[in-house]
């Protein structure tokens, strides 16, 4: 009978190659294969550090039918390490669905510390890090993107975001609109020669990097929604009119079709007749 070989998740760095561990390095030389969600990226990688263990791609567009290919092979007693681009695999890429085939085959999976960027962010933004919540990159979609930050607006605890450089100034205008103009930092290029840390309101922000050529990629750290908002929020809800209420709720940060609903919810009107009191509200 053959023991099963162990899934290693192997974290790379970020940026700065001096945060590879010793345990990544041995542990990337000793295993039989390394899937990689890029194999020329990685490459360079295991040149620096003169690994020379053989490479499989294992990517978002070839996990369906290479996944079990690599189960196999730990079947049959190979060791297979994973790794990503860019710091711990598993998050906001395909290595979460080979644990999951692999926890279902029973075969041992070990995973091994490193760096990421959502924690180098978090810890140095100067927020709170008590409790929080990892959102990763937002959908695709407009329609999406406004469903999950719609979910998220209310939500008490630290947020964290990944988004691209040519996508950023965008985002940070969605998320002002759903969430108000909160506290927030914007990571870049963590652990490389030009790191930085914007800090500020989300509008100072955006404004920053809309006179500003956003290079690198990018981790934001939002500020949760704070009670006193929320109180605030219920108070503006019952304000006058409906009208007047739209109106206190859009300048307490609210987006107005956000505001809208949120009047139509809490008095039990109907938002057409909300929205139509309140259309030509500026």
């Amino acid at each position: 009978m053959i023991n099963p070989g162990t899934l290693y998740l192997c974290p790379t760095p970020i940026g700065n190659l001096e945060d590879m561990t010793f345990r990544a390095v041995r542990t990337l030389r000793e295993v039989a294969v390394i899937a990689a969600e890029d194999t020329r990226h990685t490459r360079k990688l295991l040149n620096h550090f003169d690994i020379h263990t053989p490479l499989i791609s294992y990517h978002e567009h070839n996990k369906a039918e290479r996944g079990p290919e690599l189960i196999a092979r730990l079947e049959n007693g190979e060791s297979v390490a994973v790794v990503s681009d860019a710091g711990m695999p598993g998050i906001s890429d395909p290595g979460s669905d080979l644990v999951r085939l692999a926890i279902a085959a029973k075969i041992p999976v070990v995973p091994l510390p490193g760096a990421n960027a959502a924690l180098t962010a978090l810890v140095c933004s100067g927020l709170d890090t008590t409790m929080f919540t990892f959102a990763g990159f937002l959908p695709k979609t407009a329609k999406k993107r406004r469903e999950v930050l719609a979910q998220l607006a209310g939500h008490p605890y630290t947020l964290i975001f990944y988004e691209a450089p040519h996508r950023i100034v965008a985002t940070l205008a969605e998320i002002e609109q759903a969430f108000g103009d909160r506290d927030a930092v914007a990571g870049r290029e963590l652990t490389k020669v030009f790191e930085e840390f914007i800090r500020g309101k989300l509008s100072a922000i955006r404004t920053h990097f809309a006179t500003n050529q956003p290079r690198g990629e990018f981790t934001l750290i939002i500020a949760g929604c704070s009670a006193t908002s929320e109180d605030h929020s219920e108070e503006a809800s019952w304000a006058g009119s409906p009208v007047e209420a739209v109106a206190a709720l859009v300048a307490a940060g609210m987006s107005k079709k956000e505001a809208i609903k949120k009047v139509a919810s809490d008095r039990g009107l109907s938002k057409r007749d909300v929205y139509q009191a309140a259309v030509n509200l500026k």
